[in-house]
Parts: structure tokens; C-alpha cells; sequence
């Protein structure tokens, strides 16, 4: 796919473009320029460029905003320290999204497409790639059914967007442990559903039981299974992992129901190299509470893209809690942690060929 070119006239000053990267946020402010392409059905892919970032023009009766046909992806690009700029497995990220489009009868996105999608946009914004430390430029691809009409079928247009947004940290206290709300009167995905895709409507779905946890302090929404309500499944925007007594790192298995992260691939992986034990099995909530409050289970951290790593201080649930909020984060969530984050600011050598260098 060729992707034109159409800069925009007046960037933004460097000042203000300064005094944005020196406190961005997270996912508040966009960087000059968008990638657009086209899909129909007949034509495939077309029309694709760069264009100045701005407002979209959606017909009131496109598919999306009445079926929710929509998917989307989310990746950093990382500047090193010799000013050189990274994306992290950006093929792995391409790969899901390709996934994520079957489940919800869209194209599929080519590999390569949605790869120098990537390269243009952010050697285009390359100014906006902060060099603070855990700060980073976070890309948001996304694809949506833009067709005008109404009807339960697939949508014969579809729309391939990419933004791109400069970020600190994603919990603004930095690195320290979270408390997680047991939502059992929710859950997030059943057999044969989309939770192994990345589109909107699960993530609409976590908002209430997201209100409940924040309404009893915590941050974050651990899911159970849809049918026994027993099995730990994944949080609201993230995967979880275990640590026990004697060394082994757990997390549940995918079925169907949970996202393959990318991070929590990498965490396999790095996990291995380290000497652990690894178990991708169904986990009990009871073996959570149980194992922490006997001390059999040692650590409990987060994954993914947005917080990379994030430890898991406390579990409540209706009438009770387990765990310490004020803990300090554990030995095995902090070398991990460490790892993959020296990877991705190129501190440490990258042995798996994770890294993507895009300026």
C-alpha cells in the first residue's frame, strides 16, 4: 500500500510542544499528524496517507456507531539515548490486530501496512517521542466499519485510522502497587465471545464494574470466568501473573475468553530466562486469596502495554481483602520489570530481535 503525503501547514510551536512532552499525561494530547487509509469491498485497501491530524467525518448512520465494528491496537515507539527511536514487537502487534479483525469480520491489515503505517507517522512526529524516563510515544491503530447503513451484516467500508499521543506513566503515582476489585457480578467474556480480540465493546463493558472499584478505593477490575465464576481470567486492560514461594511464575491460560498480550508473550519469555518455573493454567480466585494470605504466592503484578509492569498490592472483594496496599514491590515483578523496560529504552541488548528501530 502507498501512502501519500500531506504535512500540515503550521505545526504546533516548539514551546507549547515542549511544555506538553514535559508533562503529557496519559492518552491527552495528539501529535500533528494521522494516518488514514480506506478499505471497500471489491477495492480492498486504498487512499492511504498521511494526513494533519484532526476531526473525522462520520455518516450518523455508520455501521460502528449502531454494530460496533471496531477494533483496535496499542504499542509505544521509545527514544534511546542516542536519540535513535524504537518500537517494541511491532509485528506482534499487527499480528493480533489481523486476529482481532476476523473475529469482527474486518480486513485484515497487512503486516507490512500496518508496520509503515508506524515508520511514517512517527518519523513524521519524531519531535513529539518524549526523553523523559518511562515516558514514551504511545500509537493507537485502530479500524472501524464506516459504511452508511442500517443492517446486521459486515460493512462494506472500513476505515484504518492511526494516532499517536506522548505519555508518562499510565497510573500517575509511578511505579507502586495497585488494589484490585473482585467483580462478581460482571464478567468480561464467555466462550465463543470477543475476549481474544482487541475491539471497544469489551472495554465498554469493564466501565461499571471500573466504577464499583473506584468506588472502593482500587483501581483496577479482576474478571472470573462467565460460567463457574471461579476462574481468574484478566483485569479490565490488563493480563495478570503470580509469583509463588518456590520460584514458579503463573498466569492464567488463553481460551478464547483472554487477550494475548504482548507484553505478557514477552513476560513468558523473559520469565524462562530467568530460571523460573512457568505455568499458563487456570487459576482459582480462591487459590489468589488463599495462596497470598498463607504467603504461598508471594507477588501478584499486571501487564500490558499501557503500565508495562504494575504490582498488585491488595484483592477486595464484597466482605473482604487480602493482601498489603503499602507493600513494596517484590523481587521476581522487579528484575522482570526491569528487563523489559532496559530493552525497550535500549539499556540492555536486545537477544530476541524484539526491538523495530523507526527513526
Amino acid at each position: 500500500m502507498e501512502f501519500s503525503e500531506s504535512r500540515r501547514p503550521v505545526l504546533t510551536p516548539d514551546a507549547r510542544r515542549e511544555e506538553i512532552l514535559a508533562a503529557p499525561g496519559f492518552g491527552k494530547h495528539f501529535t500533528d499528524h494521522m494516518i488514514t487509509a480506506t478499505w471497500t469491498a471489491g477495492q480492498g485497501w486504498h487512499d492511504a496517507g498521511l494526513v494533519p491530524y484532526g476531526p473525522v467525518q462520520l455518516d450518523p448512520a455508520a455501521a460502528v456507531l449502531h454494530y460496533a465494528q471496531e477494533i483496535f491496537e496499542g504499542l509505544k515507539a521509545y527514544r534511546h539515548a542516542d536519540g535513535s527511536i524504537w518500537a517494541f514487537r511491532p509485528e506482534a502487534n499487527a499480528e493480533r490486530m489481523a486476529r482481532s479483525a476476523r473475529r469482527l469480520a474486518l480486513p485484515e491489515l497487512p503486516v507490512e501496512d500496518f508496520v509503515a503505517s508506524i515508520e511514517l507517522l512517527v518519523r513524521t512526529d519524531a519531535a513529539w517521542v518524549p526523553t523523559a524516563e518511562e515516558s514514551s510515544l504511545y500509537l493507537r491503530p485502530f479500524m472501524y466499519a464506516s459504511e452508511a447503513f442500517l443492517g446486521v451484516r459486515p460493512a462494506n467500508e472500513v476505515q484504518y485510522l492511526l494516532i499517536a499521543s506522548p505519555v508518562a506513566a499510565y497510573f500517575p503515582g509511578g511505579v507502586r502497587p495497585v488494589s484490585i476489585w473482585l467483580s462478581t457480578q460482571y464478567t468480561r467474556a464467555a466462550r465463543g465471545g470477543t475476549g481474544a480480540a482487541k475491539c471497544g465493546g469489551n472495554y465498554a463493558a469493564s466501565l461499571a464494574p471500573m466504577v464499583e472499584a473506584a468506588e472502593r478505593g482500587c483501581e483496577q477490575v479482576c474478571f472470573l470466568d462467565a460460567i463457574e465464576q471461579k476462574w481468574v481470567e484478566e483485569l479490565g486492560g490488563m493480563n495478570v501473573y503470580f509469583v509463588r514461594a518456590d520460584g514458579t511464575l503463573m498466569t492464567p491460560e488463553t481460551s478464547g475468553t483472554i487477550l494475548e498480550g504482548v507484553t505478557r508473550s514477552s513476560i513468558l519469555q523473559l520469565g524462562k530466562e530467568l530460571g523460573l518455573n512457568i505455568e499458563e493454567r487456570r487459576i482459582s480466585i480462591d487459590e489468589w486469596r488463599d495462596g497470598v494470605a498463607s504467603g504461598e504466592i508471594t507477588e501478584v503484578f499486571a501487564c500490558g502495554t499501557a503500565a508495562v509492569i504494575t504490582p498488585v498490592g491488595r484483592l477486595v472483594w464484597e466482605d473482604g481483602a487480602v493482601g498489603d496496599p503499602e507493600a513494596p514491590t517484590g523481587p521476581v515483578t522487579s528484575q522482570i520489570r526491569s528487563r523489559l523496560v532496559d530493552i525497550q529504552y535500549g539499556r540492555a541488548e536486545d537477544t530476541h530481535g524484539w526491538m523495530r528501530r523507526l527513526v
